[in-house]
């Protein structure tokens, strides 16, 4: 009886703070039963990188970029192995051959034939034919010399993916020490640093490499070497930019009162801040070095024969571009499509990694 007068006082006492607030316990209800699904997504409890891979898998060019520059890797390296040609053998009586594919031989753009334009007018030819190769398939075509284009374009891949990232890991690891350390010391350190910084970045990139081809053997290391000297100004001023920005935070004032050393500062406390701006610098770092080793290579500074890259196979397709222009084709395409993924993947990865871009 007790129990029952007690219960009825408090409903009483609800109802009546109820009418002082102006609404009653009925006037709402919850939309969807499931507590799950009542939840508010935008507060939900996820980690960062539980929203950096949210943030990033949704986002449909970025994935694109992703899967394109896996499946350009795994042709680079598992490519020139697919067929039974290699990228420096010559058959100068198979040269100049159109692509050809088993079992696509009878469709167009892949039967062997080739419209070849003269003063006369335009004929259609097939070499395959011509010279009873019946059996014989090139899948991108043959070049000039008689060598698979197939073999020689993924070959050419691999080295170029090899000299830009090498030189990027290294002028990763140049430029953020540098940067770092030049904001964090500051003053004359920060000033003189900063100044050689600018001289470096004022020669031309292309007068370094030739007087390194005058000293050096033109090769891989010269490549990467003279990436080096340049291509680590731009992470260093990222790296100075945030240490400037950090430096003066309460964690790093609470570490060097606790008497952290610089060095643990720079590389344990700031470092790890600024992973996301690193992440995306390197990123667009890497189309860069592949397009300034295809320049090279281009103009004749860059892998020498029978090695090739993107580079020289575009040069070397080139010559022959009004005659046969098929073979420009593969390598070209590569190369736009690699450094297209790279740059699309840096945007994917800034917008992930950046809490600013959460909403967006």
């Amino acid at each position: 009886m007790t129990d029952s007068v007690q219960s009825i006082e408090n409903s009483i006492e609800i109802e009546s703070e109820e009418k002082e607030a102006g609404f009653f316990t009925d006037d709402f209800e919850f939309v969807k039963d499931s507590a799950t699904e009542q939840s508010d997504s935008n507060f939900s409890a996820l980690s960062y990188w539980a929203e950096v891979r949210k943030r990033f898998f949704g986002n449909k060019s970025a994935v694109f970029s992703l899967i394109a520059i896996i499946l350009i890797s795994f042709f680079a390296f598992a490519g020139p192995s697919m067929n039974k040609y290699s990228y420096s053998a010559q058959n100068l009586k198979q040269k100049n051959y159109a692509p050809r594919l088993q079992g696509f031989d009878k469709m167009p753009f892949f039967n062997g034939s080739e419209v070849m334009k003269t003063t006369t007018g335009s004929r259609s030819v097939n070499l395959y034919e011509k010279n009873g190769d019946t059996d014989v398939y090139y899948w991108f075509g043959s070049d000039i010399l008689g060598r698979d284009i197939w073999t020689r374009t993924w070959t050419g891949t691999r080295i170029s993916l090899y000299i830009s990232i090498i030189a990027v890991i290294i002028d990763m690891l140049i430029g953020l020490s540098y940067g770092l350390i030049s904001g964090y010391f500051g003053g004359w350190v920060d000033s003189v640093m900063q100044r050689f910084a600018e001289i470096i970045n004022g020669i031309p990139r292309l007068v370094i490499v030739t007087l390194l081809m005058l000293v050096l053997k033109p090769g891989i290391a010269t490549i990467i070497f003279a990436l080096m000297i340049t291509e680590w100004i731009g992470m260093s001023r990222i790296a100075r930019a945030e240490m400037l920005n950090l430096k003066e935070r309460e964690f790093v004032l609470a570490s060097r009162t606790l008497g952290a050393g610089s060095l643990h500062i720079i590389f344990r406390e700031v470092l790890p801040n600024i992973i996301a701006q690193i992440l995306t610098q390197t990123m667009f770092s890497i189309p860069t070095a592949i397009f300034t080793e295809a320049f090279l290579s281009f103009v004749g500074l860059g892998i020498p024969v029978p090695q090739c890259s993107l580079g020289s196979l575009i040069s070397d397709a080139f010559n022959s571009f009004t005659t046969h222009s098929y073979q420009i084709v593969p390598p070209l395409f590569v190369l736009a499509l690699l450094m297209l993924s790279f740059n699309m993947l840096a945007d994917g990865l800034r917008e992930a990694l950046d809490p600013k871009f959460k909403d967006r």
